[in-house]
């Protein structure tokens, strides 16, 4: 089976979580939802490093530090795997956040 990455484009967020749970089985990735989640926090820290060296901030230079664009890419398709472990939807999840998001006050 082979991935076709062309119809991520323009994806609803539905379509991506099916997309990587499609990824991880293509791929052989049979990690636990703990695994995804330490893992999905050491992309986050990758995520800071690449922050750290776009924003000029010092960095250690023995670091490889990856682009804002491809860390970014990384937490969210852990995301999508973390949830996708979880049986939660998270198009659902963020339109029902965003309900009670809207019911705050924000200063």
């Amino acid at each position: 089976m082979e991935l076709n990455i062309e119809k991520l484009k323009n994806s609803s967020v539905t379509e991506l979580q099916e997309y990587v749970k499609e990824m991880y089985d293509v791929r052989g990735f049979n990690n636990s939802t703990i695994e995804n989640a330490l893992m999905l926090g050491e992309e986050v820290g990758e995520l800071f490093k690449a922050l750290r060296k776009h924003s000029k901030m010092q960095v250690d230079s023995s670091s490889k530090i990856g682009s804002l664009r491809e860390e970014l890419a990384d937490v969210i398709l852990l995301t999508l795997a973390v949830a996708n472990d979880l049986n939660v939807n998270l198009e659902e999840a963020i339109i029902e956040k965003e309900k009670i998001n809207m019911q705050r006050k924000w200063s």
